[in-house]
């Protein structure tokens, strides 16, 4: 795709578009169509430092920047792009519906902006796993030959991806259910939801809404709509959605796969769905010990992923191939060290219950290092079905109030360590408490199941302190 390519029907010129939100998406937002000769106007809530300087430079460049005000309608505006984080009850998005005018986001905008013969979009979303997914399918796809790269809600963003000169043959896509609710005319070549938890409800307004956002994802799927055998409602999305004629439902599990599903075989992966005579068929893809760290929802990434690249042609050894290479991110279900006896994984990614319980299942027993900000959610569900998985629980952050009494509730016999404390010093505590609470052939799990922001900067701060204290201790001896 050269530079700057748009679809026929498009005409930027003159256009006049109002951009919602400056930061990381509203920003080359503005900039591209502005490049494309659109009058484009940013409008921001916030009028702080950071916000000036960001629109002086946008200014800097012919683009209009309304700071201070994000609920007024500019007068004449033709079309809204909306960042992802702004919720659809703004203000600024009534009026708009009040005026007839539409709303895309920016994948929207970076859909209308394909090229022709534009790469195809395997896409993913769901709660938990759609960054390792996509990466994982990127894997697989580069070793297929692929010219691809990971792109969306991870890695290079969409705008670059449709509008610069790199040429891809297909694009690995993560799409959140922000991206989704704006994106209505986006058609991948297939697509997976890896599973379905509440999050982000106070966006969304209801688990009906976020689910329907969710679905967004197989509306007008060529190949293949992936789904979650052990979660109901990914099929229930599949059912509903409106697909091109001959696309197929594609299920993966944990358990064996029945005939147009992916699954584990005797400590294989396998596909029952891209094979002939799939009734009887089966084909091999990889061993579950090439699945790195092999975690059953690691696992289930990769079958997602497996999926959405059999299903774009991808052959078995690529498959292998692909997965054996890739290793996850920082944070996510990483071994840190093992210190007399005890393993210590960082799962800092963990930040709602639904990844904290599949993380806890991954390990037997587990002195478990939890607490931060809810976020509104409950612990309940999660600390009864990981009961009998904990040697020990210690508490940290503003609401681990919430997940002591939930372990009063369902898992009293299970010593908890609550530490009343925020300080930069709390994680090497924490992690000094667990050490004391676990016996060789433990694992010390951090998997918060909460945000992270009522003491760090992000859960990637979380992850390191953790990693730190954890070799402080190696290094020690002390455990």
């Amino acid at each position: 795709m050269g530079s700057g390519q748009v679809t026929e029907r498009l005409d930027w010129n003159g256009k006049k578009v109002t951009v919602a939100g400056l930061g990381v998406s509203g920003i080359p937002a503005a900039r591209v169509l502005h490049g494309l000769g659109a009058r484009v106007t940013v409008v921001n809530d916030g009028d702080d430092e950071r916000s000036r300087v960001q629109a002086a430079a946008l200014e800097a460049e012919g683009v209009t920047v309304r700071l201070g005000d994000g609920a007024t309608l500019p007068s004449g505006t033709e079309l809204i792009v909306t960042t992802p984080g702004w919720q659809p009850d703004k203000p600024l998005f009534a009026a708009a519906a009040e005026a007839g005018v539409e709303v895309w986001g920016d994948v929207e905008l970076a859909w209308r902006l394909r090229g022709p013969g534009a790469a195809p979009w395997l896409a993913v979303t769901g709660t938990n796993g759609k960054t390792t997914t996509v990466r994982m399918l990127a894997s697989i796809l580069e070793a297929a030959g692929l010219r691809t790269a990971a792109v969306g809600n991870i890695g290079v963003s969409l705008l670059d991806a449709v509008l610069g000169d790199e040429e891809y043959d297909v694009l690995a896509v993560e799409l959140s259910s922000y991206q989704l609710h704006w994106a209505p005319s986006v058609r991948a070549h297939s697509a997976a939801v890896l599973n379905l938890a509440p999050d982000h409800l106070d966006w969304h307004g209801s688990m009906e809404a976020y689910a329907a956002d969710k679905g967004r994802i197989y509306e007008g799927n060529q190949v293949a709509c992936v789904y979650n055998v052990a979660d109901g409602a990914t099929e229930g999305l599949v059912r509903e959605a409106d697909v091109e004629e001959g696309c197929r439902a594609i299920g993966f599990t944990l358990g064996t796969p029945g005939p147009s599903e992916l699954g584990v075989v005797e400590g294989l992966l396998v596909d029952r769905a891209f094979v002939e005579n799939r009734r009887e068929n089966a084909q091999e893809l990889a061993e579950v010990s090439d699945v790195q760290p092999p975690a059953p929802h690691n696992i289930a990434n990769a079958l997602a992923a497996a999926a959405l690249a059999r299903a774009f042609g991808v052959d078995a050894k690529a498959v292998r191939d692909g997965l054996k290479a890739f290793r996850p991110d920082p944070h996510r279900i990483e071994l840190v060290e093992e210190v007399g006896g005890v393993t210590y994984v960082d799962d800092s990614k963990a930040t709602n219950t639904h990844a904290a319980e599949a993380s806890l299942a991954a390990y037997d027993p587990i002195v478990w290092i939890a607490g931060g900000l809810a976020k509104g959610a409950t612990f309940d569900e999660l600390v009864e079905k990981s009961a009998k998985r904990l040697r020990g629980a210690v508490l940290i952050g503003a609401d681990r109030a919430l997940i002591r009494e939930a372990l009063a509730r369902h898992a009293p016999e299970v010593p908890v360590v609550d530490l009343d404390r925020t300080d930069t010093g709390a994680m090497s505590e924490a992690v000094r408490e667990a050490a004391r609470l676990a016996r060789p052939g433990d694992t010390v799990l951090l998997a918060p199941a909460c945000a992270s922001m009522d003491m760090f900067t992000n859960y990637n701060k979380r992850g390191e302190a953790f990693a730190d204290a954890v070799r402080a201790l190696a290094a020690t001896g002390d455990a």
